[in-house]
């Protein structure tokens, strides 16, 4: 299977979960799927509204990311799913 078929796999994966993640790994999974599937955070990601704090620590969380391949964050992103789904 083509990494792209895994990490779509994976994503279908997580709306499978019996238990909701805690927040730190909620945001791991946000920020490592859109470095996979987008790239880069840049500044046109960015929340338009500060107050939206959710928002902007998924931004955040997204931007720690900056600099990493879009594979290896695929590849982190299924591994992260498949522990989760293991427990």
């Amino acid at each position: 299977m083509e990494l792209q078929e895994q990490f779509e796999a994976a994503f279908a994966k997580t709306k499978t979960l019996t238990e909701k993640p805690d927040n730190e790994t909620l945001l791991s999974l946000y920020s490592l799927y859109k470095q996979g599937s987008i790239g880069d955070a840049t500044d046109a990601n960015k929340p338009e509204n500060a107050f939206d704090f959710v928002a902007t620590f998924k931004y955040n969380a997204w931007q720690k990311l900056a600099g990493m391949s879009k594979d290896d964050a695929m590849r982190a992103y299924i591994d992260l799913v498949n522990k989760l789904v293991l427990g």
